[in-house]
């Protein structure tokens, strides 16, 4: 947002509320533990003489609720210091703490704390084995680096990587170095070659799209005769859609054909030319200042360090289990603390109430930051989330059948440079079930979606989304789909800009393939592509927003009719089977959904479009026909609507904008985004960019 409005907004949001009473700062519990890397277990975890471990503390606190002491909880500071974890901190209902008396683990005041699942390594040296000297280009060889990784005791060198379309990405050892993830020796060292043709064998066509389902395509070029010394060559693509990637070995190279062979399983939709790949693993490739490359059958790992390698950190990520997990806990808070070096998620809450992780760092992981799944009440507050592998928090709880909401809240988070290693379908936010929310957070720079949705009665509100989908092309900056019980959900003040083209391009809010019954209402779109698509869906509504600079504001299909329409009888009609749609509370809450089947559903029926604002740029495509089956009504699409200041992108209408006599209800734009709070003291100034 532009200065002004966030220094209104700084002014204003001092008295908001913004997680409906579960954001305020871990009241300092009764009791007090402390912990450090310089402590003993033996010691009776006072400040002078804390506890070693966490495990420690937790058996206190256990020690301490068994004799009914905790009747103000308990607080277990933290101190200064690096804490390596070779397993999950676990915790359960024997750890809980209740309302009135909650548990809470935090870094002490002005103190850094880093929970780690990684190990420093040493020992670099200089490469002198004229074997491997030789792979490498000769610019390298002498900046290039070795340590032995087995000689100091590691020796699970996890996977490259995993193969397949949506793998996980929580098995991989990954280098980092001073506090950033390293990249595994690649070629193109940034963005991606082409496949140059596709073999004869099988071919198929999808959408009208020839391609082949044979996992062998021809490469331009004679890059890869390099790499005849390789053993473990994977490359990673988008083979056939630009929103379906994934990475697979490769079984052979024939460089006189310029034929890679994949190892099945091949990619499911296929590979198709023209698609974009790029091959890594490969210590020929190590070529520039942050590549890498592990030799697993010596452990010899090799390393062009991007800064002096005798005053800087090397660390591998080994923990492939969570760094925590909370497992049937309540009333349970961990706050100020650093998350970090591990191979799978961070951190876990299942089956969970009343848990908050707040003020966090999660960064440097293989997989997700937090995923809560089940229970109620669970919230992520005030944590800048970074460099992960996968998404960033995940939030699934609700019970569809009975529409039982579970008030998952992920409020006030700043979530960058995510899905490293899972490049789609690995949001900053994924949102599951019923009645979760998500507010007040920066989202920027990441490949694929950056909030996507499942489920009933969700509310997105007051975020900022920037620069996201830089690498896929079909996709939303908020997505969901493919569902028409899916409703109730609610968009609103949330802030689209500077969204990726890649391919078909991308959405700021994507209904796409049927999605229904979902509130667009009082957002600002800026230079997005297509800022709202409704693919085919129905009772949606579209009001009160402001399109600025799109390529289009809103797009309306019937795709019901045409390609889509198997998934009518389809899967549209199956997922409708899974829930009681006919009966309470589904039939009073949604009765549009009681007798859909009977009313044209292929239809893209009562969508409303109204009281909208759109400035430099096309309004409105039906590019399947029928405006009758859409309301349009008081939408201001021609001449100036009266912007407070556009040239410093400040896109608030004047108090005389005409829009207002159409029904143009004002959009709070100073409350958009991050606010300061009790977890979130500064907001960030200069945005990272990657």
């Amino acid at each position: 947002m532009n200065e002004k409005m966030k220094t209104l907004g700084k002014i204003l949001l001092v008295l908001v509320v913004i997680a409906a009473g579960a954001i305020g700062a871990s009241a300092e519990a009764g009791e007090k533990l402390f912990v450090s890397p310089e402590g003993s277990d033996n010691d009776p975890g006072t400040k002078g003489k804390p506890f070693k471990s966490l495990e420690r503390a937790r058996q206190q606190i256990r020690a301490l609720r068994r004799d009914e002491l905790l009747t103000n909880g308990a607080t277990v500071w933290l101190r200064a210091g690096t804490y390596l974890r070779d397993r999950t901190f676990s915790l359960t209902e024997e750890d809980s703490g209740t309302e009135t008396a909650p548990i809470v683990y935090r870094a002490y005041p002005g103190e850094e704390v880093h929970l780690t699942g990684g190990q420093e390594v040493t020992g670099f040296k200089p490469v002198t084995d004229p074997a491997i000297l030789a792979r490498l280009d000769e610019a390298a060889r002498s900046k290039v680096m070795e340590t032995d990784l087995k000689a100091q005791g590691i020796t699970d060198f996890g996977k490259v990587a995993d193969v397949g379309w949506l793998a996980s990405s929580g098995q991989r050892l990954e280098l980092f170095f001073n506090d950033k993830p390293m990249t595994l020796a690649r070629w193109p060292n940034e963005g991606f070659t082409r496949i140059a043709d596709v073999t004869p064998e099988q071919p198929h066509a999808t959408h009208g799209h020839p391609g082949s389902r044979v996992g062998k395509f021809v490469y331009e070029g004679d890059r890869p005769a390099r790499w005849s010394g390789e053993r473990d060559i994977w490359v990673h693509g988008y083979w056939f859609w630009d929103w379906a990637d994934s990475c697979q070995r490769v079984e052979s190279i024939d460089t006189e054909q310029r034929l890679i062979s994949l190892e099945p399983p091949y990619h499911g939709f296929g590979y198709r030319k023209g698609q974009r790949f790029y091959a890594f693993n490969i210590l020929a490739e190590l070529d520039m200042p942050g590549e890498w490359y592990l030799d697993r059958s010596t452990g010899k790992l090799y390393f062009w360090p991007p800064e002096p390698i005798e005053t800087s950190t090397a660390v591998v990520s080994l923990l492939e289990e969570p760094l925590v997990r909370l497992r049937n806990a309540s009333h349970v808070t961990l706050q100020d603390l650093t998350f970090e070096g591990c191979r799978g998620d961070a951190v876990v809450i299942e089956w969970s109430s009343q848990n908050r992780v707040a003020g966090c760092t999660l960064r440097n992981i293989g997989a997700g930051a937090v995923i809560v799944s089940g229970g109620r009440s669970n919230g992520v507050v005030g944590c800048d989330i970074y460099q992960v592998g996968a998404g960033g928090i995940t939030l699934h709880g609700g019970n569809r059948r009975t529409l039982e909401a579970a008030g998952h809240y992920a409020v006030n988070n700043h979530i960058w440079d995510y899905g490293r290693l899972m490049r789609t379908y690995a949001p900053a936010v994924a949102i599951w079930g019923v009645g979760n929310r998500v507010a007040h957070n920066l989202i920027h720079h990441g490949p694929h979606s950056g909030i996507t949705l499942k489920g009933n009665e969700h509310v997105i509100e007051f975020n900022e989304i920037h620069h996201v989908a830089l690498e896929t092309g079909d996709v939303g900056a908020f997505y969901m789909g493919r569902d028409w019980t899916e409703r109730g959900n609610v968009i609103r003040y949330n802030y689209f800009h500077h969204i990726g083209v890649v391919g078909r391009g991308s959405m700021a809010v994507y209904l796409d393939d049927s999605a229904s019954g979902t509130t667009i209402f009082g957002n600002l779109f800026y230079q997005t592509r297509y800022a709202v698509l409704i693919g085919g869906g129905r009772d949606n509504l579209v009001a009160n927003n402001i399109f600025v600079d799109c390529q289009l504001a809103v797009h309306v299909d019937a795709r019901g009719l045409g390609w889509a329409s198997k998934a009518v009888t389809g899967v549209l009609a199956d997922r409708l089977q899974n829930v009681p749609y006919q009966h309470p509370p589904w039939s009073e809450k949604y009765p549009q959904l009681v007798n859909i089947l009977n009313d044209e559903p292929a239809i893209p029926k009562g969508n409303r479009i109204v009281h909208n604002v759109c400035s430099r740029g096309p309004w409105l495509a039906f590019p399947d026909g029928n405006e009758d089956w859409v309301t349009l009504k008081d939408n201001w699409t021609e001449g100036d609507p009266g912007f407070v200041a556009p040239e410093e992108e400040n896109f608030q209408l004047r108090d005389d904008s005409p829009a207002y006599q159409l029904g143009f209800q004002r959009i709070p734009m100073e409350r958009i985004g991050l606010v300061r709070d009790d977890y979130r003291t500064d907001l960030p100034t200069d945005e990272p960019s990657n």
